[in-house]
């Protein structure tokens, strides 16, 4: 699941407080993870995005991960103190993703 929104709103110390772990918030670092990985670069926008690793079989089961996502970001962001505007949310089956290099391979392998 990817929650994706805006800060909004951030004073000077939430600013401050947002800058010192940028680092570890880069979108270069990003993974998808049960707990949510934040990623953001308040250097270039206020845009940040949450990454989720869920899992489902059914659209309902989906639809409820989508909103555990967005809630589990609501928390980390209210929790904070820090304002947020245009949050929306997207999943992917991650099964229908096309596979990269190294994965055709493997699967070529286990398949010979």
């Amino acid at each position: 699941m990817i929650v994706r929104g805006v800060f909004d709103g951030l004073d000077d110390g939430q600013r401050a407080e947002l800058l010192g772990p940028a680092a570890e918030h880069d979108v270069l670092g990003a993974a998808f993870t049960v707990g949510g990985h934040l990623s953001y670069d308040l250097a270039a926008r206020d845009a940040f995005t949450f990454r989720f690793s869920d899992s489902g079989e059914e659209e309902e089961d989906i639809l409820q991960a989508v909103e555990r996502a967005e809630a589990a970001a609501r928390a980390w962001l209210d929790g904070r103190g820090y304002g947020y505007k245009n949050l929306r949310s997207q999943a992917e089956d991650l099964s229908q993703a096309p596979l990269g290099k190294r994965q055709r391979r493997e699967a070529r392998r286990k398949g010979a």
